[in-house]
């Protein structure tokens, strides 16, 4: 079994490019993290460092053990953080990050649930792909994402994904617009937009930006971007000035600014499942992301 030790000494030398810095670092002698090194190796069935007279580095497998051993040691830290949090203070950390939609109309409310709970949240506010990117490198507990529906995200095989809600998407556009008139979309009228200029996100894998070209591609058409932006008071300005149309959730509410309409789409694709994805062991989620979870589907719940 893997001593926490040997991690923090690889780790170190990772860091320092030198087992006598590496010990320097450590506050442990030289020795001591050799001892630990070749313990890992024997471990491992294989060298993790190379040594020259300029110092020391890791080998490939070296590097894949870094990454996963950070991970490890993380993990630990985290351990005694939240349970040291329980006993000294009756409450527990979660690390939860959110989208800025979510965060607007959730957020207040997850966060007032979760309190009442013993769970107190540290909130990061990121759009979906970094947030699974430091879900993924468990630098947070707990993200509360979207994706298509059908799409699914990069997220390794130790995270447990949760879906939680399902989001209808609407068309919006400006209440001049010839087609404003109609109370729904079919997708022949959708594509009747295809001379349009639209909003989309600015952030590389948005997955509804995936699917609204997709839809368009698979006709033949393709469709002119007049704007990127991940901003959705941005999007309905626009959308108010006449510049463009788009798709905005409904998570938003249904009532759009002056100048602006907004029609539900009879295509079920046009809907984003929101999603709640944690780090998690062979048993699944920690007790508190459960909680975060039924805090999550309540909060939205209350939205009516």
């Amino acid at each position: 079994m893997i001593d926490l030790r040997q991690l923090q000494a690889l780790s170190a030398v990772a860091a320092e490019g030198s087992v006598a810095r590496a010990a320097t670092r450590l506050g442990w002698s030289q020795p001591t993290v050799d001892y630990h090194l070749r313990n890992l190796d024997r471990l491992v069935g294989a060298d993790l460092t190379t040594r020259s007279t300029r110092g020391s580095k890791l080998t490939t497998a070296g590097a894949l053990m870094l990454e996963r051993g950070s991970e490890i040691l993380a993990l630990s830290e985290r351990a005694l953080t939240d349970v040291r949090d329980l006993a000294q203070l009756g409450r527990i950390r979660l690390r939860f990050g959110t989208f800025p939609t979510a965060a607007a109309r959730l957020l207040p409310g997850i966060t007032t649930r979760t309190r009442e709970l013993g769970i107190e949240l540290d909130a990061t506010l990121e759009e979906v792909s970094p947030l699974v990117t430091r879900v993924n490198q468990h630098m947070l507990d707990a993200a509360l994402v979207y994706a298509a529906v059908g799409y699914q995200l990069p997220f390794r095989s130790e995270v447990h994904t949760t879906r939680l809600f399902t989001d209808p998407m609407q068309l919006a556009l400006p209440e001049e617009h010839p087609a404003a008139q109609r109370q729904s979309f079919d997708r022949e009228a959708m594509l009747a937009l295809s001379g349009d200029s639209w909003v989309m996100g600015s952030t590389p894998g948005d997955t509804l930006d995936d699917l609204v070209r997709e839809v368009f591609l698979a006709e033949g058409h393709q469709i002119e971007v007049a704007i990127r932006t991940d901003d959705y008071s941005v999007v309905l300005g626009l959308i108010a000035a006449g510049l463009a149309v788009g798709i905005v959730p409904s998570l938003l509410g249904t009532r759009p600014p002056e100048g602006v309409v907004l029609r539900p789409i009879e295509d079920p694709r046009f809907a984003r499942e929101l999603i709640l994805a944690a780090p998690a062991g062979p048993g699944g989620p920690s007790a508190a992301v459960r909680q975060l979870a039924e805090a999550v589907r309540r909060s939205i719940s209350a939205l009516g």
